[in-house]
């Protein structure tokens, strides 16, 4: 949305083809046509025309492997030359199906037309402007955590799978069984609960921070449509509320900005046997429990962390 602010690109923008944002060679190998008709909003709203009914093409780099011929590790190219070699599930734009390798190509969409990095792109034009200083693509392996970071649980039975970077060791899907390095924006962020409220203060439309969209972008991304995903967001209700969840093995993730005015947000660095539908607990746990708060103290918590951000980064 940032982009289109900029007048880089379009939502109605195709991603593929000759005439597509990803020309590149390595993206022409195209065996459905229907590919070359995806544009930027379709993929913003999983209507790509892309499934997860044979596994998700991001949490299966072992198969993916072995149909392109090739040996782990495997990167976001690769998945996206994968699924372009692929037949789509539906038309696209005429259904919704969550996909996390649309948000991965919408990575690439943001490097090819910033000439930047996925990771320097979001921290530079989005979190600093936001005020928020600690959030980075995450690591596979624990022993690359950063310094801030979190250990993460997995339920037991912990099962092992291959580490997907082909060293061949049994792992923990949490720590090198899943390529978290390859999911890019489709989920690869490590980030506070704080740090992630203050990126949310800069995408409410609020007057009280500033905003890195314009009210407009804002309004388009959170506009209620049955049927329809919004862009970023998981949910938007009828009367107001938005919702982004997420669930990786070993944590658990909700943000809400409630119509009432409230925002919160809610990590958890273990698995749960709900798996997705955990958040759906959370989200009535947290609704419930602030029901019962008569008065909320009127200071603001983000003001009290004054500092100076370029020189806490110096410092790490």
């Amino acid at each position: 949305m940032k982009l289109v602010e900029e007048n880089k690109l379009s939502l109605k923008d195709q991603i593929f083809g000759l005439n597509g944002i990803l020309n590149d060679s390595i993206y022409l190998d195209i065996k459905d046509s229907r590919s070359c008709r995806i544009t930027v909003e379709e993929l913003l709203r999983h209507q790509g025309g892309y499934s997860t009914a044979y596994g998700d093409p991001m949490f299966c780099p072992s198969d993916i492997a072995e149909k392109l011929h090739t040996s782990l590790p495997i990167n976001l190219d690769q998945m996206i030359q994968f699924v372009l070699s692929r037949r789509l599930r539906f038309d696209p734009g005429t259904a919704t199906q969550y996909s996390n390798i649309g948000y991965g190509i919408l990575s690439k969409v943001i490097e090819k037309v910033s000439g930047e990095s996925y990771e320097s792109y979001i921290q530079d034009h989005i979190l600093k402007p936001a005020g928020c200083s600690d959030m980075h693509l995450g690591h596979n392996f624990y022993e690359k955590k950063y310094p801030n970071e979190v250990r993460y649980y997995e339920l037991p039975p912990i099962e092992l799978y291959p580490a997907c970077d082909g060293s061949n060791q049994k792992v923990p899907k949490c720590y090198g069984g899943n390529n978290i390095e390859e999911l890019y924006g489709a989920g690869g962020w490590v980030a506070s609960s704080s740090e992630l409220l203050r990126f949310l203060t800069a995408i409410d439309g609020k007057p009280d921070k500033p905003d890195v969209l314009k009210l407009e972008s804002i309004a388009l991304m959170t506009a209620y449509q049955l049927n329809t995903m919004p862009i970023g967001w998981m949910h938007v209700t009828e009367n107001g509320d938005w919702m982004r969840t997420g669930t990786l093995s070993g944590t658990s993730a909700l943000m809400k900005q409630q119509t009432d005015g409230y925002a919160w947000v809610f990590i958890s660095n273990t698995s749960n046997w709900q798996g997705s539908k955990f958040t759906q607990s959370i989200n009535r746990m947290v609704t419930d429990a602030m029901t019962t708060i008569k008065s909320w103290p009127d200071r603001d918590l983000f003001d009290c962390q004054c500092f100076d951000h370029t020189q806490l980064l110096v410092k790490q």
